[in-house]
């Protein structure tokens, strides 16, 4: 029998959280694409769970703001904190945020929220059908082979057997930290490695007396038992505790009697029983009915590949960039590379920019993902592992800075004199600088309130202080108050071009006759 052959614009190596967004956002630009996932659906445990600023602007872009939103508090306090504690019952070490949405009014439209991965999936999931991307769960990629044209693909149904081939000019590998893809590719990982094989229990017990009085989010315990960090759900009923080491590692003559930090090896020593000791000392409170649901196994890393493509393929999320929990950058990350990424195919795959802008994706996104790592790695020593001592450890970058503040360079921008190259600024720095995401400000429309982050996310968008600007075919013109102007840096007759990810890619501050149309296409690199 003759294999099934079939031809797609991009196929997507994974139909996780990244995967499944990165077929939605290309489908919202009109592109076609097949992802293949070896599960049977979405995600069934909760993880990454802290979703950032950044992440909730492209889902209210793509529709979904109020969904994830209701969904959120439904499962958690919208306004929850980050603390340390000796234990649930125990008394309170320090905060790390008091309140996980204190300030961001100023920067954005939306706000932070807490919802689990399976909790949101099946939310991108439907969207992403809906717009027409094609999601084929318990099939496999069994090989691959690139062209100058293309990519050829066979695919498994792990159900029935079968194999087809698949043709795709892209394919976009979003196949989780031990990504296959970039294996075979030979693309190395770089960073600090292996940090702990750690585990997650997954459970049910009634610690809401626990909890009152506490502003619940994520809960890390620190205590001669065990480190790691607790998520419970808003009725406190039921929720998840991370170990990452165990034993009392803040006593020196402990770290220097064993070289090998045995304290961070929770994976290989585990049992139901110990599982039940551990959640039990995390709690605070001997014989405290507990119920083991499931216990996950799994390696915290902090690694960045050292290409983010090759050739026809490229690498997003957990493939690209491998990080310890602490931040929640894991899942963030991702869904950024997915924003980053689609419309440069779309646009490319239309005809309306050359092959050579998709060298932007690494040059943008793999120098943001490296400071991911480093950042990460930061808040996983300073909160979770500081035997590993201070040395290659970056200083903390601020939240609103790591969410909103990435700065981009490469040929889809035009950076300014002056520019200093910096890969991230604090978002009340940026003023519309090109490299920025473009600032939030309130304005009126047809009646009604929106933000400036809602004109974006479709298309190019020329903002201009008046009516002498004219935009350049496939742009959408704005002539912005004097307020918006300023925020974006722009003098009596400028004019900034938008990308379609709320990049500012090009700004003048005054007209002195600048071609529009030609700078437009500079930037797609046509």
């Amino acid at each position: 029998m003759t294999p099934e052959h079939r031809d797609v614009p991009v196929l997507i190596v994974g139909g996780s959280l990244v995967g499944l967004t990165t077929a939605l956002l290309l489908r919202s630009h009109g592109i076609d694409a097949l992802a293949v996932e070896r599960h049977a659906g979405t995600a069934i445990h909760p993880r990454a769970g802290h979703f950032h600023l950044r992440t909730l602007e492209i889902v209210r872009a793509v529709g979904l703001e109020e969904k994830v939103r209701k969904r959120a508090v439904e499962l958690y306090d919208p306004n929850g904190g980050i603390n340390n504690v000796e234990s649930l019952a125990g008394t309170e070490i320090s905060h790390f945020i008091q309140n996980l949405n204190e300030g961001v009014e100023q920067f954005s439209p939306t706000v932070r929220c807490f919802i689990d991965q399976d909790a949101i999936e099946p939310i991108i999931r439907e969207r992403a059908l809906e717009l027409g991307a094609e999601i084929r769960n318990r099939t496999e990629l069994v090989s691959f082979e690139q062209d100058a044209d293309g990519v050829t693909a066979t695919i498994r149904d792990l159900e029935s057997g079968g194999e087809s081939t698949v043709r795709a000019q892209y394919m976009v590998a979003a196949d989780g930290n031990r990504s296959p893809v970039r294996n075979r590719l030979g693309i190395e990982m770089r960073g600090h490695g292996y940090l702990s094989n750690s585990i997650t229990i997954y459970f049910r017990a009634d610690c809401a007396p626990l909890l009152e009085g506490r502003n619940q989010g994520v809960t890390y315990v620190t205590n001669p038992v065990l480190r790691g960090f607790f998520r419970l759900n808003r009725s406190g009923g039921s929720g998840f505790l991370v170990v990452n080491l165990i034993g009392d590692i803040a006593r020196p003559e402990i770290v220097a009697q064993y070289p090998d930090a045995p304290w961070a090896n929770v994976a290989e020593v585990v049992t139901p029983a110990r599982a039940e000791e551990l959640l039990r000392a995390a709690i605070g409170v001997p014989d405290f009915p507990v119920e083991v649901v499931d216990v996950a196994t799994w390696r915290a890393q902090a690694d960045s590949a050292e290409r983010y493509r090759d050739g026809r393929v490229f690498l997003a999320g957990d493939a690209a960039h491998t990080v310890p929990p602490n931040g929640g950058y894991g899942g963030n990350t991702g869904i950024g590379d997915a924003w980053n990424l689609a419309w440069k195919l779309a646009a490319v795959l239309k005809g309306e920019a050359g092959p050579a802008l998709l060298d932007t994706y690494d040059a943008e996104r793999r120098p943001i993902g490296e400071l991911i790592v480093e950042q990460a790695y930061t808040r996983y020593v300073t909160r979770v592992a500081p035997y590993l001592g201070s040395e290659g450890v970056q200083p903390i970058v601020d939240d609103f800075s790591m969410e909103l503040g990435d700065r981009v360079h490469s040929s889809a921008v035009i950076d300014e004199p002056g520019d200093d190259g910096s890969v991230h600024e604090h978002p009340s720095e940026a003023g519309g600088r090109p490299g920025s995401r473009g600032p939030h400000v309130w304005l009126e429309r047809d009646g009604r309130r929106i933000s400036m982050l809602d004109l974006y996310g479709r298309g190019w968008v020329l903002l201009a202080t008046n009516d002498e600007w004219t935009a350049p075919a496939g742009v959408e013109r704005h002539v912005v108050p004097a307020d918006v102007a300023d925020a974006y840096g722009l003098g009596a007759s400028g004019a900034s071009l938008v990308r379609p990810d709320g990049i500012v890619a090009w700004r003048a501050r005054e007209r002195v006759g600048e071609d529009v149309g030609a700078v437009h296409a500079r930037l797609l690199s046509r």
